[in-house]
């Protein structure tokens, strides 16, 4: 099953790292020496791969891709192009990738995701070293191969596959990138978040989400924000040079507010009976994404449960020094280890 982390369902505001200062530092201990780890990323760029098929040929060059990528190319096509079931000797296919292909637009957005991201780019080292820290806490873990893709500025931003990672570079230009202005779907505050600063925390997203499926997805408030906590705590660890600002996907002065605010928040939840809470209505509303929280003071930004969820996992790894990562990760007791945690900011 495929894993998506869809760019419209997580609030990431870019930043200039220079500016982040001491509020955004990162959180946690200091991370362990990974230097003798190896790790080397096969990565692949079918982005490129795809452009170079002859529009007056289809079938021959569709095959051929088919070959060099049996497992992405027919997910590629059916889920992210949604060009219908895949198969190289379907007319219809041909028809629409054709479209596809030498359409002006997609076709300047491969050339200029080929100029921002080309030989000199700093992606296979910085998640060779992402994928070092995720072999260090669970030893089992085998690095997928990595593609890279552009979907035409659909929002897949990263997604997994079997052993596949896929990244959609077209999702990462920098938010001043004309394309983004002209798409109505794309409020500012998501297109603050389509930056390459970005890559590593959704990829490890997804990784997580693959490794480690929620043990149940309908659960009430604590279940959920506990499940977001587990998450934001992993990539604490395989990101320990990533400022808490791009995790989270806050603002340095919407990380200042939760944290000058975390009673507040707490007893707000507690107040209005919403710990417990099954209704999914009320629950998207701390969960979902979104520029701030309505019906919270000003200055809480969306997603103000994971928030929550992360500072009470922080709390019980602080009291549990013995649990490791690994176990952390494999526990589906959530509520146990809230009550374990003794969280009462």
């Amino acid at each position: 099953m495929m894993q998506s982390y869809i760019n419209k369902y997580t609030l990431l505001i870019s930043c200039v790292v220079a500016l982040l200062g001491t509020a955004a530092c990162n959180s946690g201990d200091k991370a362990p020496d990974v230097s003798h780890i190896a790790m080397n990323v096969s990565l692949s760029r079918f982005d490129s791969a795809l452009f170079t098929i002859d529009t007056n040929n289809i079938q021959p060059g569709l095959a051929k891709l088919h070959e060099a990528y049996p497992v992405f190319l027919p997910l590629y096509i059916t889920d992210i192009l949604n060009l219908g079931a895949y198969s190289d000797s379907n007319a219809a296919v041909q028809q629409q990738l054709h479209l596809f292909l030498t359409t002006p637009d997609f076709r300047q957005l491969e050339k200029a995701v080929s100029a921002k991201y080309g030989s000199h780019s700093t992606l296979k080292p910085e998640l060779e070293q992402c994928f070092r820290y995720v072999k260090y806490y669970i030893p089992s873990f085998r690095p997928p191969r990595v593609v890279t893709f552009i979907s035409g500025i659909a929002n897949y931003g990263a997604i997994t596959v079997d052993s596949i990672l896929g990244i959609g570079l077209d999702m990462y230009m920098g938010e001043d990138f004309p394309p983004y202005a002209q798409i109505p779907d794309y409020p500012d505050y998501m297109v603050h978040r389509f930056a390459p600063q970005y890559i590593t925390t959704n990829c490890m997203q997804v990784i997580q989400q693959q490794l480690y499926p929620p043990a149940r997805k309908n659960g009430n408030l604590l279940e959920q924000m506990m499940e977001a906590g587990k998450q934001q705590y992993f990539l604490d660890k395989v990101l320990p040079e990533t400022p808490d600002t791009i995790k989270l996907g806050y603002t340095k002065s919407q990380l200042d507010w939760c944290r000058e605010n975390e009673r507040m928040i707490w007893q707000f939840f507690v107040q209005n009976n919403l710990v417990y809470s099954s209704d999914w209505q009320q629950i998207n509303h701390f969960i979902g994404d979104g520029p701030s929280t309505q019906g919270m003071p000003e200055g809480a930004p969306g997603k103000i449960a994971n928030f929550v969820g992360w500072q009470i996992i922080k709390k019980y790894m602080s009291e549990h020094k013995d649990v490791t990562l690994q176990q952390l990760m494999e526990s589906k007791e959530v509520t146990e280890i809230f009550k374990a945690s003794k969280y009462r900011p």
